[in-house]
């Protein structure tokens, strides 16, 4: 994967299993990144969020409109 940036950040795990699942499904090559630490039993990550999806700046667009429809469709 060339030059992954941080596209969005994910605010718990059930997002970012959902994510990633149609990004793979759609071939789009991405990285769930964790806040997890285990050195503070993940209370970093709870406090800030879960985490952030890193993936090529071409496909930015597309994975931020993926994003918003499936939050708009699990509310």
């Amino acid at each position: 994967m060339s030059n992954p940036v941080k596209i969005l950040a994910l605010d718990n795990e059930f997002q970012a299993m959902l994510l990633d699942d149609i990004l793979k499904e759609r071939g789009i090559p991405h990285i769930m990144k964790s806040y997890h630490d285990s050195a503070y039993d993940g209370l970093w990550q709870t406090q800030s969020s879960w985490g952030h999806v890193d993936a090529p700046e071409e496909y930015r667009d597309e994975i931020l409109e993926i994003f918003n429809n499936m939050s708009q469709e699990s509310e």
